[in-house]
């Protein structure tokens, strides 16, 4: 964006000290090293803002308006600049420096945006409207950026279940124990499945804790095989806040976190490590500082004696086991047979309190007839607890797994889950790559929502869906995922364990370290008859791999967290493999060597990358003619183009499907992504820094979903869509630098949905030619862009123009 000069209604001097401020903080920006992110968001937030500023001039001088006052965001602005110059000074060894340098940093982006919000609106500058939409634009750049570092992980306290009973006394105790001066660290305990995550949940919604706390309730999931690098790093990624050097040990994360527990002090501080496992009792205590008003607390299956402050969490009495159980069968709907109350007892008492068993079983008997009722009260016949260890609990959870005429799966897609790692977040999309291949589900993941909404009923796992428009329904699934109970993943494994390691449909390794399973190292050369293989290593993992045979595999999951990762050997003799999803749960993205044994697979026809380096493609990249469809998800992908003399469409000749998500190193497309003629679908969300698209990307003619949804940086549609005749489904929402459609937009004669929502800068007359398009059944924008089709909707007598909510909210901005 071109530097400029404002007017004077503005204030005198008010676009040069903007101007010198955005022209410090790029030139810093470039050789920063203490402050890079935030000088980045900065350098987004002033960019924003200079925009804003010149729609004002042009109608304020139609307005004859003027805006006053700025006075003091000039001096602010001219002290920025000094203060962003000096940044580039401070020694990295310098802790009190660096951060008193991000607080003022913090400060200043703070003053231009409520000047956005206040002083713009105070004096007449703008309607409420379009102040709302300048500070919506920011925010979402702000937030798009942050939604990129914090996919994977988020440090926030999720929202307790909606419905809970029994949890009232034991959150009084809790939080009298937390709140005692003398406590820095407190152990709550309790077996799987009795509510310690859901009771921190409510804790954390507790009035009194959210008013000490603040926003300084820090939640991390521990898991058995805790990482304390990631999980520091993952703390410091959360608030946005730089280590003072690279954190390449354990010992590294522990010297360095006080560093971050002192930056977002003085407030108080309460960490939750959550699920601490046997054997890490340990961990705790490293995180142990002496550090004013910051405290620990900590769930586990296990009572650890070395504890000092141990609340231990008691399983439900009969009455609120008895309402837990009856809402969870739905019996008070009278929708459903209603057994006798004294056969409820015996199963609600079989079930010994647990609230994630009362919920699962009696999910599991919501609407059922009489008999299903009477063949699992047989199961229960004396009415007496069989629920004192995790064998019996998932003994007693394997009762509720019934699917009866399971023609959808369920029951399968239910142990799939199993595949990836604890404690993460499953993609939904990954879901349906697998499902789609595995159970012939519909491409469009329609059935596989319901089934997830299936198990989502029963809990056996949570379906989190992000609000979507009414052109993504049933299309667009990228931002969902699938979270589960620890203890119902390990369900699903146990599950998949009935048969021998040779002769399971479905083979599921957690490898720690380099302790490879013994009956995997007892055979040299090992086979298996699975359809499905997941393998997860660690950070530690350095062995080279066995030999295995697996002719029959059909997905490969390989779920890793180092920066180097090496796709086993075994992998190209693997004739019958569909779909390949990579994950890479680590904090740093990963190099992937070994990637030409893919060129030897005939049926492979999905990958799914995640958080990984893609290398030069000349280097790398065979021939994959099955492949149907590609994902990048979190990629490093900018160098992957670079000096490329491939033909794509010869490498990838039936290629259907293109996704790319939050890879933000993607600068363009590659000119050759456009002889792909047999392309269907190319979706391309959350690139922030792709500017432009391909001048002959009207080459894709067959092309039926187009998507460019939040590319903040892209400026404009080439002209050349309009050759674009089969094109369904077109998204440029949230594309913050789009200021006009294509002139010949009218020639896209198939078009039937638009979606054009936070498209802020279009404010033109949209293009006559948009009269011509008669397909066209459903546009979604903003109250502003709505007005632009006001006219057209009397040549489009069929056309929806759907209002997208706005979440007008702003909290966000800094403290």
């Amino acid at each position: 964006m071109a530097l400029f000069v404002a007017g004077p209604l503005l204030g005198a001097g008010f676009g040069q000290v903007l101007s010198s401020l955005r022209e410090t903080v790029k030139d810093v920006v470039r050789n920063a090293r203490q402050f890079k992110r935030i000088l980045k968001r900065l350098d987004s937030t002033l960019d924003l803002l200079a925009q804003a500023v010149e729609d004002i001039e042009r109608s304020n001088q139609q307005r004859g308006r003027a805006v006053e006052n700025t006075q003091g965001l000039i001096e602010e602005m001219t002290k920025g600049r000094e203060l962003v110059r000096n940044s580039l000074q401070i020694p990295w060894w310098n802790l009190f420096l660096i951060v008193k340098y991000s607080s003022k940093l913090s400060k200043l982006e703070d003053d231009i945006l409520r000047f956005c919000q206040v002083d713009l609106q105070l004096h007449g500058a703008r309607t409420v409207l379009e102040t709302r939409e300048i500070v919506s634009g920011i925010r979402e750049s702000m937030d798009s950026t942050r939604s990129m570092e914090t996919t994977r992980v988020s440090c926030a306290v999720r929202e307790p279940p909606g419905f809970t009973v029994g949890f009232d006394m034991p959150m009084k105790e809790l939080k009298t124990l937390l709140l005692k001066e003398e406590v820095q660290l407190l152990l709550l305990t309790a077996p799987g499945g009795r509510g310690k995550t859901t009771l921190v949940q409510m804790l954390c919604q507790d009035d009194q804790i959210r008013g000490t706390y603040k926003e300084n309730i820090l939640f991390v999931n521990v898991s058995q095989t805790p990482n304390v690098k990631v999980i520091v790093q993952n703390l410091f990624d959360y608030k946005h806040f730089r280590p003072e050097f690279l954190i390449q040990s354990d010992e590294d994360a522990i010297e360095q976190l006080p560093q971050l527990l002192n930056h977002i002090g003085p407030n108080p501080i309460l960490l939750i490590l959550d699920d601490v496992w046997l054997g890490s009792e340990s961990l705790p205590e490293k995180f142990k500082f002496n550090i004013p008003k910051y405290k620990i607390l900590v769930t586990s299956r296990t009572a650890f004696p070395r504890f000092e402050f141990t609340h231990h969490l008691d399983v439900l009495n009969d009455l609120d086991a008895m309402n837990l159980f009856c809402h969870s069968a739905s019996l008070q709907d009278g929708s459903s047979y209603i057994p006798a109350e004294e056969d409820i007892k015996k199963i609600v008492r079989g079930c010994g309190g647990f609230p994630l068993v009362l919920k699962v079983i009696g999910s599991s008997l919501r609407r059922q007839k009489e008999e299903v009722w009477r063949s699992r009260l047989m199961k229960w016949s004396d009415g007496r607890s069989i629920v004192s260890s995790d064998a019996e609990l998932l003994a007693c959870l394997q009762k509720s797994l019934e699917f009866q005429y399971d023609k959808d799966n369920i029951e399968d897609c239910f142990m799939d889950l199993g595949s990836f790692p604890e404690d993460q977040r499953i993609s939904v999309a990954a879901l349906i790559d697998m499902w789609v291949e595995l159970y012939e589900l519909d491409e469009d993941g329609i059935h596989a929502i319901a089934n997830l909404q299936e198990l989502t009923t029963r809990n056996l796992a949570s379906l989190v869906m992000a609000r979507k428009d009414a052109s993504e329904v049933n299309s667009y699934y990228n931002d969902d995922f699938v979270t589960q109970h620890d203890i119902l993943r390990e369900l699903a494994m146990h599950q998949s364990s009935q048969e021998s390691e040779e002769q399971r449909p479905r083979l599921i390794m957690n490898i720690s370290g380099n302790n490879l399973p013994k009956w995997w190292m007892e055979q040299k050369q090992l086979l298996i008859n699975a359809r499905l293989l997941s393998i997860s290593t660690d950070e530690s993992f350095l062995c080279s791999w066995c030999n295995i045979q697996a002719p029959n595999v059909e997905v490969l999951v390989l779920n890793f967290q180092t920066k180097k990762y090496t796709l086993p050997k075994f992998v190209e003799k693997m004739d019958e493999l569909k779909v390949l999803i990579v994950t890479n749960y680590g904090f740093f993205h990963t190099e992937i060597s070994n990637f030409q044994l893919l060129g030897s697979l005939p049926k492979l026809k999905r990958i799914r990358l995640d958080k990984v380096s893609i290398s030069p493609l000349c280097k790398t990249l065979v021939p994959l003619k099955s492949l149907k469809k590609i994902s990048l998800f979190m990629c490093n992908i900018g160098m992957a183009f670079e000096n490329c003399t491939i033909q794509l469409s010869n490498a990838l000749p039936n290629l259907i499907e293109i996704r790319i998500d939050y890879c933000n190193d993607l600068v363009e497309l590659p000119v050759g992504l456009c002889d792909i003629v047999l392309l269907k679908k190319l979706s391309i969300t959350n690139c922030h820094k792709l500017s432009a698209l391909p001048k002959g990307i009207g080459k894709l003619v067959n092309l039926e979903v187009l998507r460019f949804r939040s590319c903040t940086d892209l400026s404009e549609l080439p002209d050349s869509i309009k050759s674009l005749h089969k094109l369904s489904i077109l998204d440029i929402s949230d594309c913050l630098s789009i200021s006009k459609l294509p002139k010949s937009i009218g020639e896209l004669y198939n078009l039937k949905v638009l979606n054009m929502k936070g498209c802020l800068r279009l404010r033109n007359p949209l293009p006559e030619s948009i009269i011509n398009l008669g397909q066209l059944k459903l546009v979604v924008c903003d109250e502003e862009r709505a007005k632009l089709w006001e006219p057209i909707k009397e040549f489009l007598i069929e056309l929806k123009v759907e209002v997208a909510e706005k979440d007008i909210n702003l909290n966000w901005l800094p403290k």
